[in-house]
């Protein structure tokens, strides 16, 4: 049976604003070097899109009453817009290979709002290309962050090298049956096509009056044929922005949004994102359908609406889905600052859109 919300599900522990404030520290580190280097200012993590797409999300009808909660409590179709970005804080070249998220943000959302939303009507959804966080709590990744921080600056001549090496060090893994999120973290994630992977919410948040997990796959057979499929980005700076500009600009897609109830609090923890929660447990059940149209896949001028002018958090939305544990927790304040930043260095408030 799936497990009741109650705030006993998150610990807060002592030393957490510490871990918090270092983290917010190390975020605006990257951004301070990035601005300098580029004289304009971009996200701290996930700085390149290579896809801003517009469609409409559609909650399913007939969903049981433990699925039929928040924003999906009711059949209903909301606009959406979706981010398609790699991780690191630089804008690199695609030959440097790393791994891939997915921003979504539902408009139009009514209901009980989370702190600092209040005045909003969207639902954003903050996902990666990986089950699990690659850091069981904050302060392990603050540590790591602190690296990142200082590496922002690296030359890519030699961040291409690496990747070179860490992707053929994964496809070893790969061969004998294994993966390894530590190799495709660092630069050694396979040369494939950003749509055809599936993402996650990495961690849970309140599903209503439940906790889930989220995650958004390809269900049309056109994206599902791109899982694996390989992209060659030599000489291709922006390989996987053209991809997805030659795929939109002859068809839609279709994806399918799932959740994963919270069911067992022994081998379902809240506090470590790095633990898979047992499928076999809890699967995950479609609860809405994104469906995007053909349309242009990225250009400048959605680049300036969507990558300058907007900002995805988990924090923007409903108090139905508040997101859990520390590793959310700390998104808030390091969030928050990285749009403050990117705002007055650029001279472009962001907001968040009443209507797609």
């Amino acid at each position: 049976m799936p497990v009741r919300y109650d705030p006993s599900l998150e610990q807060v522990q002592p030393d957490e604003a510490e871990t918090i404030a270092r983290i917010v520290g190390s975020l605006r580190k990257i951004s301070e070097t990035t601005f300098e280097d580029y004289g304009h200012a971009v996200r701290s993590v996930h700085a390149k899109s290579h896809g801003l797409l517009k469609g409409t999300l559609r909650v399913l009808d007939h969903l049981p009453p433990t699925l039929a909660q928040g924003l999906f409590a009711r059949p209903a179709e909301y606009p959406v817009v979706l981010r398609f970005s790699t991780n690191p804080g630089d804008v690199l070249d695609d030959s440097i290979t790393v791994p891939r998220g997915l921003a979504v943000k539902v408009i139009g959302v009514e209901g009980e709002r989370l702190p600092g939303s209040e005045a909003d009507t969207t639902q954003d959804f903050v996902m990666a290309n990986a089950p699990v966080f690659a850091a069981p709590d904050a302060k392990t990744f603050a540590g790591s962050l602190k690296l990142l921080a200082r590496t922002t600056d690296t030359p890519q001549a030699l961040k291409k090298v690496v990747s070179a090496v860490l992707r053929g060090a994964e496809t070893v893994v790969e061969t004998f049956g294994g993966e390894s999120a530590t190799l495709k973290s660092m630069g050694g994630h396979p040369s494939t096509h950003i749509l055809g992977e599936t993402f996650w919410s990495q961690a849970p948040l309140r599903h209503g009056e439940y906790v889930a997990k989220y995650s958004i796959a390809p269900l049309s057979p056109a994206l599902q044929a791109l899982k694996d499929a390989r992209v060659e980005t030599s000489g291709r700076p922006d390989a996987l922005r053209e991809e997805v500009r030659a795929f939109f600009r002859e068809q839609g897609g279709e994806w399918e949004l799932r959740a994963q109830l919270l069911t067992n609090r022994e081998t379902m923890p809240v506090e470590d994102a790095s633990v898979a929660w047992p499928e076999e447990e809890s699967p995950y059940i479609p609860v809405a359908r994104i469906l995007l149209p053909p349309q242009s896949g990225w250009d400048a001028e959605r680049s300036r609406e969507i990558d300058d002018a907007m900002a995805f958090s988990p924090w923007h939305g409903l108090e139905a889905h508040r997101p859990l544990g520390n590793i959310m927790r700390a998104r808030r304040p390091a969030y928050e600052d990285s749009a403050r930043f990117r705002g007055t260095r650029n001279g472009c408030p962001i907001h968040e859109p009443r209507h797609g």
